[in-house]
C-alpha cells in the first residue's frame, strides 16, 4: 500500500552536457506480462529472458505462482516457468494485490473468468480508482460472476466458472488490455471467441498465442478494424521466450536525446512492433534525427537497434486514429511538443483519462505549471511550443503514475529552471534503473 508520507522528491536541474552512449532499455512490459501468463497456462516448462523485473511484473509473477505455476529467477532478467496447463490453475489462498497495474488486473481477470474457483484481486491507491466495468461487463457473459464496490472498482471478487461459455464482443473504446482479457476467457471455454476492434491495438496477445501453438484468426472487417478469433478449449505449448527492450521506455530516451543539445544515444534491441511505435513515426514527422539498424525477429516480435541525435523539433498534429499505438507515451511526447517550434494537436486522448492517473489533465497540469501554453478542446490537447525556451520552475504532481514522474524529469533537464517533481518512486514499476541509464548518458539526476 502506498504511504504519501513516503514520497520521493526530484528537482530536474537543466541537463549541463550533453546525452551520449549505447543503452538497452529494459523489457517490453506489455510482452513481460503476457510471457510470464501464458508461461504459467502451458504445458511444460518455458524459458524468458529479457524479462522487466520491474514492480508490476513482479505482481503479475507473484499471482501466477499464488495459483500453482513454478516460477523461478534463474539471473537478472531469467526466468524459468513450470506451467500448470489450461484449465488447471489452483484457488489462490490469499487475495491478489496487483499493485498499481491495471495490466495485471484486467488481463488476469480474464483468466480468473474461465477458471471455477473463487479469488479478490486488489491494487495499490492508484489502482483502485481505476474503471473495471470495461472488463465486467464482457467477461460477466463467460458465466462468471464479479463483485465490486461502488464504481466497479477494486477491490473485486471474482467467481470463475470451469464451464465459461465462449464470448462475442465489439469494442466500444480501443483497449488491448480488454481484448486480450476476453482471449485469455476463450482459452478454456468451449466454442469460438470473438473480438472486433474498430481501431487496431498492440497485437502482443496474438502473437504470443501464435507462438504458444494457439491457432489465432484475424479477418478485416468491411467498415475498418478486425475481428480476432479462437476456438477453446486450446492448450498451450510451452516455449522460450526473447523479450525486446520496451519501446515505451525507449520513447523517453529518445525525446531526452533530440531535446539535450549535442546528444548522440544509441538504444539496444528495442521492440519494433508496428502497433507501438507510433511515437517513434510522429517524432520522425516532429523532425527527430532518427536510424534503426540491425531489425530482426524473435519471439514472433520484431526488434532493431535505434540511433537517435539532438534534433530540431517542429510542432504537428496527431490524429485520433494513431492514438492508440502511443497511448503510454503521450506524456513524453507532450514534453517534445512543448519544446518544438509551432504547435501540436493531440487528438482523440479519452483513454487517457483512465490510465494510472487521468494523465490528460495531468499533462496539461504539468505544462502549463512551468510556463506552456495549452489549450484543451474536447478530447484534444493543443500545445504552443517554445522553440527550446520553456520558461520551468513549477512543481509536477505525478498522482502516483510513473509515465508522468519520467516525463516531468525530462521537462526539467530541458526548460530553462528547475522543475520538481514530487514523487519518482512509481517509476520502478516500469522502469527500475531509470535514473541509473539516464545518468549514465550524462543527465546529472540527483534523485
Amino acid at each position: 500500500m502506498t504511504n504519501s508520507s513516503s514520497a520521493q522528491p526530484l528537482i530536474a536541474k537543466p541537463a549541463k552536457h550533453p546525452l551520449k552512449g549505447r543503452i538497452k532499455v529494459p523489457g517490453d512490459k506489455s510482452i513481460s506480462h503476457r510471457s510470464l501468463m501464458f508461461a504459467a497456462l502451458a504445458t511444460g516448462e518455458s524459458h524468458i529472458t529479457g524479462l522487466l523485473e520491474g514492480e508490476d511484473v513482479l505482481q503479475t509473477a507473484a499471482a501466477m505462482r499464488a495459483m500453482g505455476a513454478d516460477l523461478q529467477k534463474i539471473s537478472e532478467g531469467e526466468w524459468h516457468i513450470k506451467g500448470k496447463g489450461i484449465g488447471h490453475l489452483q484457488e489462490p489462498t490469499d487475495i491478489l494485490n496487483m499493485g498499481n497495474s491495471g495490466t495485471s488486473a484486467r488481463l488476469l481477470s480474464g483468466i480468473l473468468a474461465s477458471h471455477g474457483f473463487f479469488s479478490v484481486i486488489t491494487g495499490d491507491d492508484s489502482l483502485r480508482k481505476r474503471p473495471m466495468a470495461r472488463i465486467i461487463k464482457p467477461l460477466s457473459e463467460t458465466g462468471a460472476q464479479f463483485f465490486c464496490r461502488e464504481g466497479q472498482r477494486l477491490p473485486m471478487a471474482i467467481m470463475g466458472t470451469d464451464r465459461a461459455k465462449p464470448l462475442g464482443y465489439r469494442l466500444p473504446v480501443a483497449s488491448a488490455q480488454v481484448k486480450s482479457a476476453i482471449l485469455l476467457a476463450g482459452l478454456n471455454a468451449c466454442g469460438t471467441t470473438w473480438v472486433e476492434e474498430p481501431i487496431a491495438t498492440r497485437d502482443h496477445t496474438e502473437n504470443m498465442l501464435r507462438h504458444f501453438g494457439v491457432d489465432v484468426e484475424v479477418k478485416p472487417l468491411p467498415e475498418g478494424g478486425k475481428r480476432i478469433e479462437i476456438t477453446g478449449p486450446v492448450t498451450l505449448q510451452a516455449k522460450d521466450i526473447i523479450v525486446p527492450g520496451d519501446p515505451s521506455s525507449a520513447a523517453f530516451i529518445l525525446v531526452a536525446c533530440a531535446l539535450v543539445s549535442g546528444s548522440e544515444v544509441c538504444i539496444e534491441a528495442v521492440g519494433l512492433n508496428p502497433l507501438r511505435t507510433g511515437s517513434f513515426d510522429m517524432l520522425q514527422k516532429m523532425g527527430i534525427d532518427l536510424k534503426i539498424e540491425n531489425r530482426r525477429i524473435e519471439g514472433g516480435e520484431p526488434l532493431g537497434d535505434i540511433l537517435v541525435k539532438a534534433s530540431h523539433l517542429k510542432g504537428i498534429e496527431i490524429p485520433a486514429h494513431v492514438a492508440p499505438s502511443m497511448i503510454d507515451e503521450f506524456p513524453v511526447l507532450s514534453v517534445a511538443a512543448a519544446y518544438a517550434d509551432g504547435t501540436s494537436r493531440f487528438c482523440g486522448l479519452e483513454e487517457l483519462r483512465v490510465k494510472e492517473s487521468d494523465r490528460f489533465t495531468n499533462i496539461v497540469e504539468m505544462l502549463r505549471g512551468n510556463g506552456v501554453s495549452v489549450q484543451v478542446e474536447q478530447d484534444d490537447i493543443i500545445i504552443t511550443g517554445t522553440n527550446g525556451l520553456i520558461p520551468g520552475g513549477g512543481k509536477v504532481s505525478t498522482h502516483m503514475d510513473h509515465r508522468l514522474a519520467m516525463s516531468a524529469s525530462i521537462l526539467g533537464l530541458v526548460a530553462q529552471k528547475s522543475v520538481t517533481v514530487d514523487d519518482i518512486r512509481f517509476i520502478k514499476t516500469s522502469f527500475p534503473n531509470y535514473f541509473a541509464l539516464m545518468n549514465q548518458l550524462g543527465a546529472g539526476f540527483n534523485q
